[in-house]
Parts: structure tokens; C-alpha cells; sequence
């Protein structure tokens, strides 16, 4: 069995500033995102928001069985920090840093040009356990502060470092890349996200990519021009 890098048995945290620890003081950007998520939900009222809508929206039809992959995010947000955690703290760094400058700008977003979208079906065309999962998802996550989408920014991310993992097989990277992509596709087919929060998500992430791996990609060129 691959041993972790780091003996997380010795954690306490008194200890979070020493340098085999001191990564762990990235995941405090979740709180901050979480207190800063939920204020703009209770203060920015759904009246002052801007419908985000395209012509794909009107193409793509509702598809309960995307909710799966859309569920599955969580799985891979949690377990892909995990493994770097345990296994390759720079990985788990770029991850996260990656997840921070995305959380910072779209809230930036969400607050400056507050938005929501009107796709959600008034009724399912069907009536299963699936659909149940939308409609819990619907209660529980309001249609506001959804453009640009997290939920596609984050994949990217993940599936960014995850090509990056040399310890990682082919054949696994292209799972990862393969679920990123369902992931992005869900958000439009279960009606939880215009189109366009996918694009408007694109130069974040490339904001995102430059600040958490820019050191990567100029070792990488200065390697390829020797």
C-alpha cells in the first residue's frame, strides 16, 4: 500500500505553521467561500439578478440522468484533495490555490453583476428516484450566483492536476477527463446551469491555471526549448 508523504497522526493545530503541515492552511479558503456564498444568497435578492440564458439552453432537453455525474462531483472534489493531501502536497497546493482564485473571482461576480437562470422545469417530464435528487438539489441550491459555474471550474481544475500526476495511469487520466466533462454537460442537461456558465468559466480557469501552475508550465518550456 502507497504510504502518505505526510503523518497526519501528528497533526494538531498548534502545529498548523510548520512546513510539513502548513498546507493544510489552504482549506480555510473554503470557509471563507462558504460565510461569503451564503451572505450573497440571503442579501442579494432574486429581483435584482440577471437571467443568464443562449440558444443552447432551449436545445439541450432535461435529462434526470446526468444528476449523476452532477452528484459525483462532490466525490471527486473530495477525494481528489484527499489523495494529494496524503500523496503529493504540490499537487494538493495547485489544486487548491486553483479552487481559491476561481472561488474569489466568481463571487467577485456574483456580487458585482448578481445573476440567475429560469431553466428549471415548472414539472418533471418523469417521475423517479432521479428526478427526486433534482428536486432536493433544487431546494437545496438556489438558481442565483450561477454564472460563471463553479461546479465546471472546479472539474477543469481537477482535471488539470490530475494530467499533471505522474504517478497517475493513461487509462485513469482519461477517466478523470471523461468525468469532468459529464460534469460540465450535467450542469445544463438537469437544468441547474445556462450554457453560458460553462464559457464565462473558461478564462477563469485559465486565470486560475496560470496563478496555481504557472511554475509548472515555464519549467516545462524552458525544458522543451533546451
Amino acid at each position: 500500500m502507497k504510504k502518505p508523504v505526510v503523518d497526519y497522526r501528528e497533526f494538531r493545530l498548534s502545529r498548523l505553521n510548520e512546513p510539513q503541515f502548513s498546507h493544510l492552511k489552504l482549506l480555510l479558503g473554503w470557509v471563507g467561500f462558504f460565510i461569503s456564498f451564503i451572505l450573497t444568497e440571503q442579501l442579494i435578492p432574486v429581483e435584482r439578478c440577471i437571467p443568464v440564458h443562449c440558444f443552447i439552453d432551449d436545445i439541450v432537453p432535461f435529462c434526470e440522468i446526468f444528476v449523476i455525474p452532477y452528484v459525483g462531483w462532490y466525490l471527486l472534489v473530495a477525494g481528489s484533495l484527499l489523495y494529494f493531501a496524503l500523496y503529493n502536497i504540490d499537487s494538493f497546493k495547485r489544486l487548491q490555490i486553483f479552487i481559491i482564485v476561481t472561488q474569489v473571482v466568481a463571487m467577485a461576480v456574483y456580487i458585482l453583476v448578481p445573476n440567475c437562470q429560469n431553466h428549471r422545469p415548472a414539472e418533471f417530464p418523469r417521475d423517479n428516484f432521479l428526478t427526486d435528487c433534482i428536486g432536493l438539489i433544487y431546494f437545496l441550491d438556489t438558481n442565483t450566483g450561477v454564472c460563471p459555474s463553479l461546479h465546471c471550474a472546479y472539474s477543469i481544475g481537477i482535471a488539470s492536476v490530475w494530467l499533471k500526476e505522474k504517478a497517475a495511469s493513461k487509462g485513469f487520466k482519461l477517466f478523470i477527463v471523461l468525468f469532468a466533462v459529464s460534469i460540465c454537460l450535467s450542469t445544463v442537461f438537469i437544468k441547474q446551469h445556462s450554457a453560458l456558465d460553462f464559457f464565462f468559466a473558461l478564462p477563469m480557469c485559465l486565470l486560475a491555471e496560470y496563478i496555481s501552475c504557472g511554475s509548472y508550465w515555464k519549467a516545462r518550456f524552458k525544458r522543451r526549448k533546451k
